[in-house]
């Protein structure tokens, strides 16, 4: 079964509030890069009509939950590209344009290896300062750029928005008769035989999908529409097995390079606990909580808030005074 969010679908009158977008001001440069034997899809951005300066710093963007390239990610491309990086975005095996089967299927630890072959890509590119790169996660992502960025101390900075620290703390976000149809799926799609059991990624307020919080599907349609590409709005049901067991929280105290930690305090799909993210980040992270649920930050009037902390950070660390790792520092809205 296929659920498809396509972009010409109506939006509800509630939609959220896309930021401005020019996406002619961008040029993207298409190429892709092997993952144990398959061919993942990348996009390198620029600023349209001026090729990147000799050895410019860059930054690597890692998808979250079901995420594809532009879905939900184009104005944060141009704002960056508009600060002197150039932007990278990728699909992972099985989703967007990239190779692999099954369709759809979601494994963080996976995932995090495909993100390590993707820097290795951005490294290599003739443009890119590979001694100037930046890690971006957002939701799922932000959680592996995390676990990514504790293995490079050699990266210029990261950062995570609503990032999904903690696999336990989702999975409790959920209530208990969804857990147990969420774990009669997974079950189904592990014994039956033949093509994957699908079920939604994203759902409207109390229907069955892996995100029906925070306005999910609105956020999606939106997003998507703006940007005028579809979404394949499935991940095959074994993916939601991964989620728990999942916490790259354990994985903080071993960063050793500036970064931005933000989190939602209305954040129901991935809570952002900020006593636990406190207690285990070490002082090369700052942490930033704005007044949003999972989506809005994406969004007007919190895209402002969200992408302004981010844009402060990068400028930062392209200063000759760039960020020393001192105590973990909160930053206000």
């Amino acid at each position: 079964m296929m659920f498809k969010i396509d972009p010409t679908e109506s939006v509800p009158a509630m939609s959220y509030r896309y930021p401005e977008t020019d996406p002619s001001r961008l040029h993207g440069l298409k190429s892709g890069f092997m993952f144990e034997g398959l061919c993942c899809a990348a996009t390198l951005y620029e600023a349209a009509g001026a090729a990147l300066p000799s050895k410019a710093p860059a930054i690597l963007m890692v998808h979250g939950w079901s995420g594809v390239q532009r879905a939900l990610t184009v104005p944060f491309i141009q704002r960056f590209v508009d600060a002197g990086y150039a932007v990278m975005e990728f699909d992972y095996p099985g989703f967007g344009a990239s190779a692999g089967w099954p369709r759809q299927n979601i494994n963080p630890w996976r995932w995090v290896r495909v993100a390590d072959a993707a820097l290795a890509h951005l490294k290599s590119q003739s443009q890119v300062d590979a001694d100037r790169i930046v890690l971006w996660g957002t939701s799922f992502g932000g959680g592996h750029v995390v676990d990514l960025a504790a293995e490079h101390p050699e990266l210029l900075g990261a950062i995570a928005q609503v990032p999904m620290l903690d696999g336990m703390a989702a999975v409790g976000a959920v209530p208990i008769l969804r857990m147990l149809k969420f774990g009669l799926y997974a079950l189904a799609d592990l014994l039956k035989p033949g093509r994957p059991v699908y079920i939604p990624s994203v759902a409207s307020p109390g229907q069955f999908g892996t995100m029906d919080r925070d306005g999910a599907r609105q956020a999606l349609m939106s997003g998507t529409a703006a940007a005028g590409i579809s979404f394949d709005n499935r991940v095959t049901a074994r993916s939601v097995l991964t989620m728990g067991p999942y916490r790259p929280i354990r994985r903080l105290r071993r960063l050793r390079i500036p970064t931005l930690l933000i989190g939602a305090t209305r954040d129901t799909v991935a809570p952002f606990v900020e006593k636990a993210v406190r207690a285990s980040a070490p002082d090369c992270v700052q942490l930033c909580s704005i007044d949003a649920n999972h989506f809005e930050p994406y969004f007007e009037p919190a895209f402002s808030v969200n992408v302004g902390h981010q844009l402060r950070f990068l400028q930062a660390l392209l200063s000759p005074e760039r960020p020393v790792c001192t105590a973990p520092t909160r930053l206000d809205e």
